[in-house]
C-alpha cells in the first residue's frame, strides 16, 4: 500500500513537470524481463505500443507520466508467451466439434456424440476429436461397428488426440470411396475380415476428410476469433500454427489488417509442390503481426498410433517399424528447394528413424554452422548418436513438454525401456545450441502454457505422478523453460529483436499473472490464472 501511494504521488509530480508522456504506466509489479541477464524490475511505461522504459518505480515515474496507471499489486509480469508449435486454426475448429478428450471407452465416445448430435440437429456430418485408445481398458483401436449402430444415416469422422488417425463409420468410408482395395502411401487402412475397420492412419485420413463439408468464409472468421479468445485467456500472444494453406494465411492477413484478429501468428505453410511454388515466388512475408517464412513438413506419424518411423520394430508390435509419410527422395526434394530460398524448414519428426533421416538431410544442405534456424518439430525419439547433429548444424529442437507427460504411461510399451530413454530428452537437445523452443501442439494437448511449464520443469502430470518426475535427466530449470516460451521461441521465429523480452524498443506484449511462475510451488503451477494480457500495449484480455 505504501508503494501505491508513493507511485500516485510520483505520478502527480510528474504530471506537473513536463516529462515524457506515455500511453500508460504499470508499477508495483514483479517484472521478469527475460533479457540477456534475466533482470527484474518493478515498473514500466508503454508508448506507441512499445516499451518506453523498464526499471524501478521511482525511475519510471521521474521520466514518464501517463493518464492511465496500472497498479499490478505485486503480481508477476512476463513477456507475452509463445506457443512455438500448435494448431491455432485447428483449435478453433475443435471448439465447434464434439469434445472426446479423456473419454474412457468407445461407449463413452458414442454417448458424447449423441449429446452433440442432439445439440446440433442440423449437422449432417458428426465430427469430433480427442479420443485415445491408450486411455481405454482394452487399449485397442475401435472399429466402425459401434458407430454404424449408433449413427446409421450420418457420416462420422473422429480424429484421434494426436491428429494422426481417424475413426470413421461406414457412411464416411462410403463417401470417401474407401474400400479394401484402396491403397495410400504414407498411411494405413487396417482391414478385418477383408474389410476396412473404420480406422484411417495418417495420409489415409484425407480420403474421408476431403468429403467433409468445407467451412464458409464467415465460419472461418469465427473459428479464428474463437481460437484467439482462448489463447489470450492463457497469456499466449504469439502462436506458431504448424501447417496452413496459403489461402487460409491470406484470410488471416486480411483479418489482422482489419484489426479483428490481434494475436501474432507464425504460420508454417503446409508442404506441397503447389504451395512451394507459390510461396517461393511470393517470398518471405512479414507484417506487424504475421510472419510467413517457413514450411511445415511431415516426415512420419505419431507414436500413439504406431505411425512414428522407428529404427527398430515397435516393442508391442514387432511386425512394424511405422512409416514415413513421404519417400526420402520426396523429402530431399523439398529440403533442396527450401535450402535455395530464404524460407525455414520445420519438419515433424517423432520416431528415431525419421529424426535421423531429416537431421542428415538438414546437415547435407546446411553444410556446417549457419543462421538458418531450421527446426525439428517434436524431436521426440532421437538416438543418442544423432543428438550432436543439432549442435553441429545449428538445428533447433521445437518440443512439447506435455507430450512427455501424456505419453509416459505407455511410451515404454511402444519403445521398450532401453529405447524409451532416448525419448523426450529435452535437456540433451537444449545443450546442443543453448536454445530450445516450447509449445503444446494444441489441440493435441491442452492449450495452457502453464501445463508446458510444469511438465518441462517437473516432468509430472496434474496429480504429481510419477513421484520424483519422469526421466528427470530431461528436465530444464524454470528460467530455461520461461526462455523457451519467450525469447528463444522468438529466436526460432527470427523475432528476437522485436519480441520475446521486456526491453526498451520492443513491442509491448506482456502478461500479468495471479501467481509467480518462478516461485509458485510445483503443485500450483498448472492452476495459475492470467490477470491481464497485452499485445502491442493494447489490453486484449482481463480476468473477470
Amino acid at each position: 500500500m505504501k508503494n501505491y501511494f508513493y507511485a500516485l504521488f510520483a505520478a502527480f509530480l510528474a504530471s506537473c513537470s513536463g516529462q515524457n508522456k506515455a500511453d500508460f504506466i504499470v508499477f508495483n509489479a514483479t517484472i521478469y524481463t527475460v533479457d540477456s541477464t534475466f533482470s527484474k524490475a518493478t515498473a514500466l511505461a508503454v508508448k506507441d505500443g512499445k516499451f518506453a522504459i523498464v526499471g524501478d518505480s521511482a525511475t519510471v515515474f521521474s521520466q514518464y507520466t501517463a493518464d492511465s496507471v496500472i497498479n499490478a499489486e505485486g503480481k508477476a509480469l512476463y513477456p507475452g508467451l509463445y506457443d512455438a508449435h500448435a494448431h491455432f486454426y485447428g483449435l478453433g475448429q475443435m471448439l465447434d466439434q464434439a469434445d472426446l478428450v479423456e473419454t474412457q471407452s468407445a461407449e463413452e465416445v458414442v454417448e458424447r456424440l449423441k449429446k452433440y448430435q442432439a445439440a446440433h440437429p442440423d449437422r449432417v456430418w458428426i465430427i469430433g476429436r480427442g479420443w485415445d485408445q491408450n486411455d481405454w481398458t482394452t487399449k485397442k483401436f475401435p472399429t466402425k461397428e459401434i458407430l454404424d449402430k449408433a449413427f446409421p444415416n450420418n457420416p462420422v469422422y473422429l480424429t484421434r488426440i494426436d491428429g494422426h488417425a481417424a475413426w470413421v463409420n461406414s457412411k464416411a468410408l462410403q463417401l470417401g470411396k474407401i474400400t479394401a482395395a484402396t491403397k495410400v502411401e504414407g498411411g494405413a487402412i487396417p482391414l478385418q475380415n477383408g474389410q476396412p475397420t473404420g480406422i484411417l492412419v495418417d495420409n489415409a485420413m484425407r480420403l474421408a476428410r476431403t468429403a467433409n463439408p468445407q467451412p464458409t468464409p464467415e465460419e472461418i472468421k469465427n473459428i479464428l476469433l474463437k481460437a484467439q479468445e482462448v489463447c489470450f485467456s492463457y497469456g499466449l500472444t504469439n502462436v506458431g500454427d504448424a501447417g496452413l494453406s496459403p489461402e487460409l494465411i491470406d484470410i488471416i492477413d486480411d483479418l489482422q489488417k482489419k484489426g479483428q484478429l490481434k494475436i501474432r501468428l507464425y504460420p508454417m505453410v503446409s508442404i506441397s509442390q503447389e504451395n512451394v511454388d507459390k510461396m517461393l515466388k511470393k517470398g518471405v512475408y512479414v507484417t506487424d503481426r504475421l510472419n510467413v517464412r517457413s514450411f511445415k513438413i511431415y516426415a512420419d506419424g505419431a507414436l500413439g498410433s504406431r505411425g512414428a518411423c522407428l529404427l527398430q520394430p515397435y516393442a508391442d508390435a514387432p511386425e512394424t517399424t511405422g512409416f514415413l509419410l513421404m519417400s526420402p527422395s520426396e523429402l530431399e526434394n523439398y529440403i533442396k528447394q527450401i535450402a535455395n530460398s530464404d524460407f525455414q524448414a520445420n519438419t515433424h519428426c517423432i520416431g528415431d528413424s525419421a529424426n535421423r533421416l531429416m537431421l542428415n538431410l538438414y546437415a547435407k544442405y546446411l553444410k556446417g554452422k549457419n543462421d538458418r534456424r531450421w527446426r525439428i518439430e517434436h524431436a521426440q525419439i532421437v538416438d543418442v548418436a544423432d543428438v550432436p547433429t543439432f549442435g553441429n548444424f545449428n538445428i533447433l529442437p521445437s518440443v512439447q513438454p506435455t507430450h512427455a507427460t501424456s505419453d509416459m504411461y505407455w511410451a515404454g510399451e511402444r519403445l521398450g525401456k532401453a529405447r524409451e530413454k532416448n525419448g523426450y530428452a529435452f535437456r540433451a537437445l537444449f545443450e546442443q545450441n543453448g536454445k530450445i523452443t516450447f509449445g503444446t501442439d494444441f489441440p493435441v494437448e491442452a492449450v495452457s502454457p502453464f501445463y508446458t511449464f510444469h511438465s518441462a520443469v517437473y516432468r509430472q502430470d496434474a496429480k504429481g505422478f510419477p513421484n520424483g518426475g519422469y526421466q528427470m535427466e530431461g528436465a530444464l530449470s524454470r528460467e530455461q523453460t520461461l526462455r523457451g516460451m519467450t525469447i528463444w521461441a522468438a529466436y526460432g521465429n527470427f523475432e528476437e529483436n522485436k519480441l520475446g523480452s521486456i526491453e526498451v524498443g520492443k513491442a509491448a506484449d506482456f502478461i500479468i499473472l495471479e501467481k509467480d511462475l518462478m516461485t509458485a510451488p510445483a503443485a500450483q503451477l498448472r492452476d495459475i490464472k492470467v490477470w491481464k494480457t497485452f499485445v502491442a500495449g493494447e489490453k486484449v484480455f482481463e480476468q473477470k
